[in-house]
């Protein structure tokens, strides 16, 4: 694994090679990553907890087990703090995974510290749709002045890879980062290691997801047969850090393979009975606040019971999975300018998103799935080739904004497959 270079080397670095510099390899190399299912599972779970006995003790256990909070800032350097009742509109939370491995010694010396997997999730007013973006981790993007935990701040940087910001100022650059790249406020992030996979996945008795064809990764160590697989623990960690096994070897389809899992997530957490199971559902509450480093905002189970009880009634067809629009350039990515302000302005605007485009390179349509109903008035029919495009169903009232056909994404509600790697 290649050495970090310093803040100010790579500060030098930008200065005398221009726009081209990379402070990271390659877009097809090789780097470990870490998932954020835990705040959706999370949320979702802490809202399950029904009866009396198990909530008291659950909200003091839980509340005992969060991590050292994260403090974050605005452009200007001003502490974010939400007010009392800010659930009650649309929300905005950053989680963002590190490929650091937690001082977990069974990882090895992992060296460095990157978000290897950067998510955002919105939340409607009126809690009705929720949209999760993730951020290409070779995306290059503008880093803002960040503030450095030791006092003063760190210098701007006009192109780096986004996976740099959590190394070069902390979970409040990635934050600050996001923002100045989508144009949002996100009062509310949190940053999760390998072991928060394994334990989440434990939590909710495994995740079952469909695999195209048989794969295995020497890297991850990753070993599926084609069709369902139940996935929990190291496998489950193994499945979403998989690159090398799935699509095109590229870090794209790895992020539409994630999409399959964080579906079935989805799916699984919002069945009846896993959350009519108090035993399970403060599992996954413990589970997600033992392995996530909370910002200050997000630091108490108030605030994520209030989240919760915003979360728990949306439809799973309204959940929508999208990664940031983008294209190759170089050694990386680079916004795509239109697709991306088309889809930061619905967010801005608190617009639900349609995709007609399909799922990734990293995933396929479920050819064992039911067939899809008759679409809607105003909804075009999906195709019945079992291609991976995603059936239009915008309303016709211009509440939902259709994205471009180059922008990929499923629904919680699409059962879709891990399509193996292929040259």
């Amino acid at each position: 694994m290649d050495e970090m270079p310093t803040r100010a080397q790579a500060r030098a670095q930008e200065k005398s090679a221009g726009p081209s510099v990379a402070r990271h390899g390659r877009l097809k190399r090789h780097h470990p990553f870490k998932t954020i299912a835990a705040l959706l599972v999370g949320v979702l779970a802490v809202a399950g907890i029904s009866t009396a006995g198990v909530a008291a003790y659950a909200a003091y256990d839980v509340a005992t087990s969060l991590k050292p909070a994260v403090k974050l800032v605005d452009a200007k350097g001003k502490v974010v703090t939400p007010g009392v009742g800010a659930m009650n509109g649309a929300f905005n939370v950053l989680l963002a995974g590190s490929d650091s491995g937690g001082g977990n010694a069974a990882y090895g010396d992992r060296q460095e510290n990157l978000n290897d997997v950067t998510m955002l999730l919105h939340v409607s007013a009126d809690h009705k749709n929720a949209t999760v973006v993730s951020f290409p981790r070779d995306m290059y993007v503008s880093i803002p002045s960040c503030p450095d935990p030791k006092g003063g701040s760190f210098d701007a940087m006009s192109r780096q890879k986004i996976n740099n910001s959590l190394s070069y100022g902390g979970l409040a650059c990635t934050v600050l980062t996001v923002e100045k790249l989508t144009g949002l406020d996100i009062p509310y992030a949190g940053v999760i290691e390998f072991d928060g996979v394994i334990e989440m996945s434990n939590a909710v008795g495994g995740v079952s997801v469909c695999v195209a064809g048989d794969i295995s990764d020497p890297y991850t160590g990753l070993d599926v047969k084609a069709g369902e697989n139940t996935l929990q623990g190291q496998q489950a960690l193994a499945f979403l850090r998989t690159r090398h096994g799935v699509g095109d070897g590229s870090d794209l389809g790895r992020i539409s393979n994630q999409q399959v899992f964080l579906s079935a997530l989805v799916r699984t957490i919002k069945s009846a009975d896993t959350l009519a199971n108090p035993v399970k559902v403060y599992g996954l509450a413990k589970a997600a606040t033992s392995n996530i480093s909370l910002s200050e905002s997000l630091n108490n189970p108030t605030t994520i019971a209030s989240m919760a009880m915003a979360l728990k009634n949306i439809d799973v067809s309204k959940v929508v999975f999208v990664q940031y629009p983008n294209h190759y350039e170089g050694d990386g990515v680079a916004p795509t300018k239109d697709a991306a302000d088309t889809l930061m302005q619905a967010l801005q605007n608190d617009k639900a998103v349609t995709l007609t485009g399909d799922t990734g390179v990293g995933s396929e349509a479920d050819p064992n799935a039911p067939a899809a109903q008759a679409p809607a008035a105003g909804a075009t029919q999906a195709p019945a080739d079992g291609s991976t495009t995603a059936p239009t169903t915008a309303p016709t009232d211009g509440s939902s904004v259709q994205l471009p056909s180059d922008v990929h994404g499923q629904t919680a509600a699409q059962v879709t497959c891990s399509k193996p790697y292929q040259d």
